[in-house]
């Protein structure tokens, strides 16, 4: 049984950066770090962490090139995608350092995941659009090497990324063909052949996040909305949609804090939180 749409009255804006200093321009990554701060990237290459009661936001560091999305590892360390300077960037919690950490080669990285039970960063590779080919890297925590891991080269704009529910594999959007695909991590560290677990729904699919009661969220960059598949596995269904673009405006990444979601609003300049009750 479908569960009834959420009205965007659940959704509000968590943090306003419209004349903030730094600005909070078009956010495209979102993550939680252990502390319950709200961090995100900007246009700019500004890595920034929002209280975690959104009250204001603070600049950590920047790139100058263009944030994409940004993944903590068990340290509080912080690797984001960078578009401009084609490499995944790490800040290192310790030092706070904020450098170069892994590329390789990559085109466009978009999305950083963590395996930390294994020491390897998942990067998906957008690539550009009408240009498929090797959708996700493979990078080492401690050293940054690493290289094309996917064992299919066919991937069209390779998005979001999580790790499943055990563990044991990836689920991976491919935007411009509205699909989620989940790719096995085998027993040696490789990727087994890649299947499509989700379809039929609306163009462009782009973020993605577990729940842990294991629930898949996916945000959709265009029209504004978020779907979810519940872990009884009947569908998919529409959680919530913003049709005048407001308070959702082209969601990108998401993620989880306890029963709030947080959207990345790359069509404006502020994080949008979700209140799952309702």
């Amino acid at each position: 049984m479908m569960s009834p749409i959420l009205p965007i009255s659940a959704a509000r804006v968590f943090c306003d950066g419209t004349f903030g200093t730094p600005r909070l321009a078009h956010p495209e990554g979102v993550a939680v770090h252990p502390d319950g701060a709200v961090w995100c990237g900007t246009e700019t290459g500004d890595l920034l962490r929002i209280a975690p009661d959104g009250a204001g936001y603070e600049r950590i560091a920047g790139s100058g090139g263009f944030a994409l999305g940004l993944a903590f590892d068990k340290d509080g360390n912080c690797y984001v995608c960078d578009l401009k300077h084609q490499q995944i960037w790490r800040w290192h919690a310790a030092s706070g350092q904020y450098a170069p950490f892994a590329g390789n080669g990559i085109l466009v990285p978009n999305y950083p995941v963590v395996d930390q039970a294994r020491g390897v960063l998942y990067v998906s590779d957008s690539r550009g659009e009408g240009n498929p080919g090797h959708g996700i890297w493979r990078y080492d925590l401690a050293t940054g090497d690493g290289g094309p891991w996917s064992a299919e080269a066919d991937w069209d704009f390779a998005n979001g990324m999580c790790l499943d529910e055990t563990g044991n594999g990836l689920y991976v959007i491919e935007s411009y063909r509205a699909v989620v695909r989940h790719v096995p991590i085998l027993p040696d560290g490789s990727a087994g052949p890649a299947r499509v677990v989700l379809s039929g729904m609306a163009e462009v699919l782009d973020g993605l996040a577990l729940a842990p009661d294991g629930t898949l969220y996916i945000s959709c960059y265009e029209p504004g909305r978020i779907y979810r598949r519940t872990p009884d596995r009947t569908g998919v269904e529409v959680l919530i949609e913003d049709r005048h673009a407001t308070v959702l405006a082209h969601p990108t990444n998401i993620a989880i804090k306890g029963d709030r979601i947080y959207a990345a609003n790359l069509g404006r300049w502020h994080i949008t939180e979700i209140d799952l009750a309702g």
